[in-house]
């Protein structure tokens, strides 16, 4: 793999629910991107995706294992301001009308991006009416746009919006946290091409975490599975998706629609995803797999190195279980 940018080594993300409960909604995550590649992090509601997404960007404190960006580790977020060495990282949220100042023109918004870069970077002869006139360009919007407020625009047209202020910063790195779940079929497939093909002609790398895996499929050079806060699989896009090694890989999977006119109904994952107050023990996968086997229940997988780039976090795999996992089918 290409030299990181990004480095996720261990992180846990703990939260408290009253005085003496602890949460661990991220637990031992290990990734890393390259500079220009598009990660894929899939997963069901709760698995932690949107978690790990505030830890990249330093709004969740971490509770064990380190994030760097371009060798720099990434601090949390302090009250005053953004660690200066973090500012090439930007965040697209999922919900642009929160994200955006609904008092301020969308001109405006943009304008005051550009002059932190300008004075960060120390950058000259920049003009920010026509940095932000260009921005808006690049994400299909015309520059009169600048103009207008964010109650006057689509949900698609907001998320745009948001895109066109985060690269505005001219940032290495973009973490999009469900960006496209809350617009309708029509506008997510404009969304998620405009997304992708910004971040390729910018030379951006994207972490793009969405629950919706045949999106991930179309635009992601590599996917990490998540659920529960763990990683249970990672590899190349295609490799994934043609042969998933892990029993929850493999249910994500099969639950996706194929519209090919058979009428074969997608695969359902029976139950859903545990309360990480109470998570099972062992395996946090086992009540639900179709495969679990003896001792599942007590033991914690770990990721197991497939091949160069692929690893999954499964019993099964493991050759001393192979007479279990033939017991098991």
């Amino acid at each position: 793999m290409r030299d990181a940018l990004l480095s996720v080594d261990g992180v846990s993300i703990e939260y408290r629910r009253g005085d003496r409960m602890v949460i661990k909604a991220v637990n031992d995550v290990s990734f890393d991107l390259a500079p220009g590649e598009i990660l894929g992090v899939v997963g069901e509601s709760g698995c932690g995706k949107s978690t790990l997404a505030k830890g990249i960007m330093g709004l969740a404190p971490l509770s064990q294992g380190s994030i760097t960006f371009d060798g720099v580790p990434v601090h949390t977020l302090g009250r005053r301001r953004r660690d200066r060495a973090q500012l090439p990282v930007q965040m697209i949220f999922q919900d642009s009308a929160a994200a955006l100042n609904p008092r301020r023109t969308i001109g405006a918004q943009i304008s005051e991006v550009v002059a932190l870069r300008i004075k960060h970077r120390r950058e000259t002869g920049v003009n920010p009416v026509n940095e932000v006139a260009d921005v808006l360009r690049k994400v299909g919007l015309p520059p009169s746009a600048a103009m207008k407020y964010s109650h006057e625009f689509s949900g698609g047209q907001r998320q745009r919006i948001a895109l066109a202020r985060a690269i505005a910063t001219k940032p290495k790195v973009i973490v999009a946290d469900e960006p496209i779940s809350a617009l309708d079929a029509s506008a997510q497939a404009y969304a998620a091409n405009l997304l992708v093909d910004v971040c390729r002609s910018e030379g951006i790398a994207l972490v793009f975490i969405s629950h919706d895996l045949a999106v991930v499929r179309a635009i992601a050079d590599r996917v990490v599975v998540m659920y529960l806060g763990r990683v249970f699989e990672t590899g190349p896009t295609k490799d994934v998706w043609r042969d998933p090694q892990h029993p929850y890989a493999q249910a994500l999977i099969a639950a996706i629609p194929v519209p090919d006119g058979t009428g074969r109904r997608p695969e359902t994952l029976v139950g859903e995803v545990p309360d990480p107050a109470n998570a099972p023990s062992g395996c946090v996968f086992h009540p639900r797999c179709a495969f679990r086997f003896e001792g599942c229940d007590r033991v914690v997988p770990e990721l197991i190195t497939l091949s160069t780039d692929r690893a999954a976090a499964c019993r099964l795999l493991e050759p001393a279980t192979d007479d279990a996992y033939a017991a098991a089918q």
